[in-house]
């Protein structure tokens, strides 16, 4: 969700925002393009362009303000957010963390008897 409202905004870890307020981050894409934006994410970059389809469920077009102001569009949104990692710092999807399980616990060890 944290994401997602990141993307409405433009406050989120992009090139464009990074510039605007003076981040001493990296501002182009690691496609190339000179400053990485939100539009460039969604639209046009190669790296995320896998994931279009899911937006397309929003936007035949990639229309942002479709794809950011429609309820079909914000759950295609979502959808592309999860699926495809865009929008975190790192660009890559981000590891599903499940509960841990009895099994994956160390054996605890007995303490030694003194002689």
């Amino acid at each position: 969700f944290g994401r997602l409202i990141q993307c409405r905004t433009g406050h989120a870890h992009v090139g464009e925002y990074y510039e605007l307020f003076n981040i001493p981050e990296a501002t182009d894409c690691e496609c190339g393009e000179r400053l990485q934006t939100r539009e460039h994410i969604i639209r046009t970059c190669p790296r995320y362009s896998g994931y279009q389809q899911i937006l397309r469920e929003g936007s035949q077009n990639l229309i942002m303000c479709d794809l950011l102001g429609t309820t079909e569009g914000i759950e295609a949104v979502a959808s592309f957010l999860a699926e495809s990692g865009a929008f975190t710092k790192t660009g890559n999807p981000r590891r599903e963390v499940g509960m841990p399980l009895w099994e994956d616990e160390p054996e605890p060890h007995e303490p030694e008897e003194e002689e």
